[in-house]
């Protein structure tokens, strides 16, 4: 069986000609391919190790899996589809919601092992059924709603927990990491909030040295005196060792808030293949499918041991877009370099020492960009919310999510917050969909543009 896991070198192995791209099939020489492969965790290093502190798990262990899990996509793939898998955000608003409620790490990646189940099995049905299945049950104003309230409901995360701790290191991280987005080029610009982050040990070191403590919440209840930035763990830690590992725990409320980020995955696995067979000019339509269920299972084996979830990287996607490489070999490497990263004690230290300021400014910006991912949804999808269809779904899930309003049903069974606000899209829509006047439905495309455009090929062809 061919696994992609040969290449064939790409003319001289130095330089693409001008123009040229290096296909999945192809690799340069072993020295550049292991640079790019560096390249590739740089580009996916800031959101991976940032996704898994917010989450309340080990950073180490978070690296480490999201290699092991790139190695099952490529292998899956079969080399057709260069990805790298880092942790996903997606999840950030859960974890906080379920650990609000009195649940442990266990009982996140319990929930988060559950989602990876149904995305593994959603993969499975897209390869039976084709992609049409995916967009029939969630069109782009269900889609865009769910992103939506998923980032906007992490708001009180920020305003409650992390800002208070030190909102003047809090404010210029933010300040600097919104400049670093907006000002910065290429490759740089996707890497800004790694660039926040380190801006932020920087100031808050600064701060430590000019102004001494600050007297604030810190990992507790009570305000007390404490340094912004403490490295005293890093020096204890060693250089080499495993990461801690958990069993996940399994509770029904804790699962059904994790569940509808299922939707957010669905939508992030598409575009990801949509844009690599764009790039590639590569139809990929029949790969979608394995796609989805590869990071479903990488996302099972990771939460089996008490690590986060995976999703395919945008930011590599703008590392190949920059550089015209779309090398599988390259992500071999991304791996290799993931999987060492994983098994260094003292690396942990240092992302365990990020003082909560700086979490404060990074997060401000980063859950906002994720909820607004909603909105360039239906911008792409032209969504008319105009069309009381479209708005009135779209705008009670959304509330509800941010709002984190509560539906109880018994003592121990109630849904809120994200759950809720999902359900109330999904069924909220298509229920209205059914009972709605002809001239508020006009029938909307299944498909995205991509996959349309391939489907049209095909029959062309035929």
């Amino acid at each position: 069986m061919r696994l992609g896991v040969r290449w064939t070198l790409h003319g001289d192995g130095r330089t693409p000609a001008p123009g040229a791209v290096v296909r999945p099939d192809e690799r340069l020489s072993w020295p550049r391919t292991v640079g790019l492969g560096a390249q590739h965790v740089v580009a996916m290093f800031g959101a991976s190790f940032v996704s898994p502190i917010l989450m309340g798990l080990d950073p180490n262990l978070a690296i480490m899996m999201s290699g092991i899990a790139t190695v099952i996509f490529l292998l899956a793939t079969k080399g057709r589809v260069p990805s790298y898998l880092g942790c996903s955000l997606s999840f950030v608003g859960v974890a906080a919601a379920i650990r609000a409620t009195g649940g442990t790490s266990a009982t996140v990646t319990g929930a988060v092992f559950v989602v990876g189940v149904v995305l593994f099995f959603v993969g499975l049905a897209v390869q039976r059924f084709g992609a049409r299945i995916i967009h029939a049950a969630m069109p782009p104003i269900v889609t865009g709603a769910v992103v939506m309230l998923i980032g906007f409901n992490l708001a009180p995360v920020t305003a409650s927990t992390y800002w208070p701790q030190d909102q003047w290191t809090a404010l210029l991280v933010m300040a600097f990491t919104g400049l670093a987005v907006v000002c910065l080029r290429g490759f740089w610009s996707r890497i800004a909030i790694f660039l926040g982050l380190l801006f932020g040990y920087g100031i808050s070191w600064l701060l430590d040295r000019v102004f001494g403590k600050i007297h604030s919440v810190h990992g507790g209840a009570e305000a007390v005196d404490h340094w912004r930035l403490d490295l005293s763990g890093v020096g204890k830690a060693d250089w080499i060792g495993l990461p801690a590992f958990h069993a996940p725990s399994f509770e029904w409320s804790a699962i059904l808030v994790a569940l509808p980020v299922v939707i957010a995955l669905i939508a992030e696995n598409a575009g990801h293949v949509k844009a690599v067979g764009e790039m590639t000019g590569t139809n990929l339509d029949d790969k979608l499918g394995t796609a989805i269920a590869a990071d479903g299972a990488g996302s099972m084996l990771s939460t089996a041991v008490g690590g986060p979830p995976n999703t395919t990287y945008s930011e590599n996607i703008g590392v190949m877009a920059a550089t015209r490489v779309y090398s599988t070999a390259a992500y071999w490497a991304a791996a290799g370099f993931a999987l060492l990263f994983g098994v260094c004690p003292k690396f942990g230290a240092v992302v365990a020492a990020i003082p909560g300021g700086v979490l404060g400014g990074i997060t401000v910006i980063l859950y906002g960009m994720i909820g607004l991912l909603g909105a360039q949804i239906w911008i792409n999808a032209k969504v008319d919310l105009r069309n009381p269809l479209n708005l009135v779904p779209a705008a009670a899930g959304i509330i509800i999510g941010i709002g984190n309003v509560t539906l109880k049903f018994t003592d121990n069974f109630q849904l809120s917050g994200i759950a809720l606000g999902t359900v109330v899209v999904i069924t909220g829509y298509h229920v209205l969909r059914a009972l709605a006047p002809a001239h508020l439905k006009e029938q909307e495309p299944l498909l995205d543009s991509g996959t349309s455009s391939y489907e049209g090929e095909r029959k062309e062809r035929g």
